[in-house]
């Protein structure tokens, strides 16, 4: 029998990303993010949620635009380090080892070692609780060429990205391949 643990963040996993913005004086910051994900196909876009003290919220509001930035595992030191620290505060990029790239089609930097970025213009935004859910629709993705398959599109074996459990706040990494989507429940059709 199952038992309650109580309402709370329990979806798992989440997303690690780094949301890319340019702040009101125009530095680069980032801010790790695990409230996110696809919210539509057309026009594709992505969602993420921050708190209004966070110090990306005004400057997507700002800048219209944001960009988010999949790390792979190697890559968990500054991801968590990206969390837990404030842009008000320290240069999160230099710290952490990082470049920033400005991106030629939002206004918002990404970073140039993590192999998949999405770039996003802000569509819409929406209150929820102590969040607020930026929608940003997807103006174009860039990956790394090592992390393309065979068909030109990133392998997430290949990216090896970070994922995230609120509940006990530990990062993992992806693990095996269980079966192909939108194939392997028709065996259930027949």
């Amino acid at each position: 029998m199952k038992k309650s643990v109580g309402k709370g963040p329990h979806a798992m996993p989440t997303p690690v990303w780094l949301v890319g913005t340019y702040d009101i004086a125009g530095k680069a910051n980032l801010a790790t993010v695990a409230w996110g994900g696809v919210c539509c196909s057309d026009p594709a876009s992505v969602t993420i949620s921050l708190r209004k003290a966070r110090h990306s919220y005004d400057a997507i509001l700002k800048r219209g635009a944001f960009t988010v930035n999949i790390p792979s595992q190697q890559f968990a030191v500054a991801a968590d380090y990206a969390g837990i620290a404030s842009g008000r505060n320290e240069d999160k990029f230099a710290k952490a080892g990082l470049t920033a790239v400005k991106s030629d089609l939002v206004d918002a930097p990404y970073v140039a070692e993590f192999p998949l970025v999405i770039e996003c213009r802000l569509l819409q935004t929406v209150e929820v609780g102590v969040h607020t859910q930026f929608i940003g629709e997807i103006v174009d993705v860039k990956a790394d060429e090592s992390v393309l398959d065979a068909k030109r599109l990133p392998d997430p074996a290949k990216v090896q990205p970070l994922i995230y459990s609120p509940t006990n706040r530990v990062y993992y990494g992806l693990g095996e391949i269980v079966g192909q989507g939108f194939e392997i429940g028709k065996q259930l059709m027949k």
